[in-house]
């Protein structure tokens, strides 16, 4: 496979996670069992995934002046991210993401901070990169609007268009009509087409966002694995992977890089879905989304790729 160029245009957070035996009542002070300071943000985490596959990835995004986010800059470039056209905003605070994990369940508060400050100026700072790439990745933990330009960049230099359309929200047609590639997973594709799976085939909301404009949907199911359709073609159906499950955290952010990775090394729909799902299948089996993210070392050895 030749290797691909990838630019990212998403989220940076630390992930502040709390294990405790149970949620605290109000007013109530508790102890908890563990802390973890964990770098996060879905467009980070595909930026490494990508980068510890082989991939050139250049990440475009926004931290704050603190030591969260020299700490993230740090993460993402140890793991081979380019992290040169990164803003740094002074007038905010690093995003986080506050998660207080028990036994049964859990809970997260999100401060988006930096990550609500990137806008259209910067991704057109960075159009000579675009030009150059094979494909640009984005997801919603950042301005929309910043995420149509990046999208309308892209299709002016004939880019494919990766959208991970996490967390769900309204999309306007005029920006699926410039995605190549849609990854929905179940209740993302029940938000963007008002469609309940179950109640009614899944196919109808895979046709109904086909309708709207975007190429293809890929639409991950968890541990049934996933399916896609593209146009003028049939529902196709991947199987999951059985793994030894340790953190799902980021198992969907390894999905589309991996995902974005074989795309752009030439490999069809088919072949690039099957590999996505080895590259989700390895990263459950370790703590932490960047830390639990595959090489292409290991999935050549686990899957005799």
């Amino acid at each position: 496979m030749k290797q691909p160029n990838i630019v990212v245009v998403g989220s940076i957070n630390m992930d502040i996670v709390v294990k405790t035996s149970r949620f605290p009542e109000g007013g109530e002070t508790i102890l908890g069992d563990e802390i973890h300071f964990i770098p996060g943000g879905k467009g980070a985490n595909q930026a490494v995934a990508l980068a510890r596959l082989g991939a050139q990835v250049t990440m475009i995004g926004a931290i704050g002046l603190d030591p969260f986010g020299r700490t993230l800059m740090t993460s993402m470039v140890d793991s081979g991210v380019n992290c040169d056209y990164i803003k740094i905003k002074g007038e905010a605070s690093t995003g986080t993401a506050s998660i207080t994990l028990t036994p049964d369940e859990n809970s997260i508060v999100v401060v988006p901070g930096a990550n609500a400050k990137l806008d259209a100026s910067d991704v057109q700072q960075v159009e000579t990169l675009i030009h150059a790439a094979d494909a640009v990745l984005l997801q919603l933990e950042v301005p929309l609007e910043t995420v149509e330009y990046a999208a309308a960049l892209a299709e002016k230099h004939g880019k494919i268009v990766i959208l991970n359309p996490a967390p769900a929200q309204p999309l306007p047609e005029s920006l699926l009509r410039r995605v190549h590639v849609i990854t929905p997973n179940r209740t993302e594709l029940e938000a963007l087409t008002g469609i309940t799976l179950g109640e009614r085939p899944p196919e109808e909301a895979v046709d109904k966002l086909l309708e709207s404009g975007v190429r293809c949907v890929v639409t991950t199911l968890g541990s049934e694995g996933s399916m896609w359709k593209c146009r003028e073609g049939s529902l196709q159906r991947q199987s999951g992977y059985r793994m030894n499950v340790v953190d799902t955290t980021g198992a969907g952010d390894a999905f589309n890089a991996g995902l974005a990775y074989a795309l752009c090394a030439d490999r069809g729909i088919a072949d690039a879905v099957s590999f996505a799902a080895k590259v989700s299948g390895l990263a459950v089996t370790k703590f932490g989304a960047q830390d639990g993210m595959p090489t292409m070392a290991d999935v050549k050895t686990y899957f005799h790729e």
